[in-house]
């Protein structure tokens, strides 16, 4: 594989590399695990360094299936440290990988899917040690007649731990909201903190952060949102936990979210924030940090089961 002097791999320039290699040898045999530098210094791949080189490998010989041999028969419905035994998921677009591998699924590199992704070349997760099983194929999009056959409407079901959430209020807030929620991100950006949510009602918004990001400046970080915002209120709450039901026909069935709500409600698990992503393949809840494994388990049996 080929590097630029940043170390990023360089995608055109290994696929014409291995082009041309092809065209005199009809052949390739390459090592997965590292590349070179355009001064010829070698560079040695990040954990999952393969996924990319047969990635490219596919791409450079428009390969009909880039086929990507592991330990597991294809990408799981869930942790199976939390669930024994989870579904496999047989087929998964690259945005619905895309949301499972954000939200803690360790499914490929990230870096694997762009040069297969750009020539629609799918990518099939099998086992080497149960050469057998269908495994997962990855592409863009599937047939009608496919998604028709597939019955489960929930792809995966995945989630991060520790997360902190910062409730701000004010009476009357209205208009005022947009130029308010400016302020409070700046601030954010100044502090270097990553958002992942901005949940809000008519006279208050939280906003949702990863508890590390915020470990050794909450207080700093808490003080200068009250100065400089004047809101009524600004509370901070820990111990949050997000969880991600991702599907791509979540948008054409109906009662999804109520399904949700009846299956963790019934079982006592308390929802503290509720967020659908604009695509409407994913739906992400918060819950308290000691009910994460219990509500993943829930969800997973009531939608997979």
């Amino acid at each position: 594989m080929v590097f630029d002097y940043d170390c990023q791999v360089n995608y055109e320039e290994s696929e014409k590399a291995l082009s041309e290699i092809y065209e005199v040898y009809h052949k390739i045999v390459t090592p997965g695990f590292y590349g070179v530098l355009p001064n010829d210094e070698i560079r040695v791949f990040s954990r999952g360094g393969s996924d990319i080189t047969g990635a490219i490998a596919a791409a450079a010989l428009n390969a009909e299936v880039y086929e990507n041999w592991t330990d597991v028969s294809g990408i799981l419905m869930v942790d199976p440290r939390i669930v024994k035994d989870p579904k496999t998921i047989l087929r998964v677009t690259y945005d619905e990988l895309r949301e499972l591998s954000y939200m803690g699924a360790a499914v490929l590199h990230e870096d694997t899917i762009h040069p297969v992704r750009v020539k629609d070349i799918p990518v099939n997760i099998r086992n080497t040690n149960a050469p057998d099983d269908p495994g997962t194929i990855i592409r863009e999009s599937f047939d009608e007649e496919l998604e028709v056959e597939h019955e489960r409407f929930i792809t995966g079901i995945t989630g991060k731990k520790d997360f902190s959430i910062i409730n701000m209020s004010k009476d009357s807030m209205g208009e005022a909201k947009i130029g308010l929620l400016r302020k409070v991100l700046e601030i954010f950006d100044r502090f270097n903190i990553p958002v992942e949510q901005i949940p809000s009602s008519v006279d208050s918004f939280s906003i949702v952060v990863p508890s590390a990001s915020i470990e050794k400046k909450k207080y700093e970080l808490m003080s200068t949102l009250r100065e400089e915002t004047n809101v009524d209120e600004c509370e901070l709450s820990e111990g949050l936990s997000l969880i991600c039901i991702v599907g791509r026909q979540m948008a054409y069935r109906t009662g999804i979210s109520g399904k949700i709500f009846k299956a963790l409600g019934e079982n006592k698990v308390n929802i503290r924030t509720i967020e659908q992503g604009s695509d409407e393949i994913n739906i992400m809840v918060g819950v308290f940090t000691e009910d994460f494994e219990k509500a993943v388990s829930i969800l997973y049996e009531s939608f997979a089961k």
